[in-house]
Parts: C-alpha cells; sequence; structure tokens
C-alpha cells in the first residue's frame, strides 16, 4: 500500500518538474525569437487583503508597427515594484502580443522555480523509498 503511495509522490514530482522545464523552455524561446523593447508602469493597481495592501504595476509598450500595448503584471508585491512614469524592459511575442514578460529573474522564470521546489521534495521521497524498497 505504501509503494503506491511512495509511487504517486514520485510519480506528481516528476510531471511538476517536466511542467518546470515546459515553462523553462518557453521562457528561452521567448527571449530567443522574442522583440525586447521598453515599457512604461503607467498604473500601480492596488489589491487588499487580510495581510495588507499588495500592488500589481501595468506596464504600456509599443509594438514594431508602434501601437500601444498593456498588460498588468501578475506579480504583486509590497511595497510597489516600480514606480509610475518607471521605465522597465520586457520581451514580447511578435506573433502573440499578450504574451510578455518583463525581464526580470522573477519575471521570467517564477513559474520554473515554483515548480521545482515543489517537485524536488516530492522526487526525493518518493524515489528514496522506492529506492529503498526495490534495491
Amino acid at each position: 500500500m505504501w509503494v503506491i503511495f511512495y509511487f504517486i509522490l514520485f510519480s506528481g514530482g516528476a510531471f511538476l518538474a517536466y511542467q518546470a522545464y515546459q515553462q523553462y523552455q518557453k521562457t528561452e524561446l521567448l527571449l530567443d525569437k522574442g522583440i525586447r523593447t521598453k515599457a512604461t508602469v503607467i498604473q500601480l493597481i492596488p489589491y487588499r487583503s487580510d495581510d495588507g495592501t499588495t500592488y500589481a504595476p501595468v506596464f504600456e509598450f509599443k509594438d514594431t508597427q508602434q501601437q500601444v500595448h498593456s498588460f498588468e503584471s501578475s506579480i504583486k508585491s509590497s511595497p510597489a515594484p516600480y514606480k509610475v512614469g518607471e521605465k522597465v524592459k520586457v520581451v514580447y511575442d511578435s506573433k502573440d502580443k499578450t504574451n510578455v514578460k518583463t525581464i526580470s529573474f522573477w519575471g521570467l522564470y517564477r513559474w520554473s522555480v515554483i515548480l521545482s521546489m515543489v517537485a524536488a521534495p516530492l522526487i526525493v521521497l518518493g524515489g528514496s523509498y522506492l529506492w529503498y524498497i526495490y534495491f
């Protein structure tokens, strides 16, 4: 019975590690094929919760055809990470203008890091038990 449990742990960890790798590959492809430009912070949207207020910046940038696009960052923090009017480097997909990322470690690799952090203990726990039982 425990073998099934640890196999599920190991399998879940392997799946999350694969997803982390996929996110990393998508980011690397965006950096390789995407268009880099500067965006301007046009607004800070406050989000209130029991823990306090966090802020999500809204960026605006022009594509190669000089059309203006805006996007809200999914990263919220307190204090606000940027000031209104601040310029930030971004990269976007020329075919899908909604695929935009800020050029910073957390802006580019947050999902790869988060998924890897969850996957690692699952792989170690499940894999160690399975290794112990079968080898």
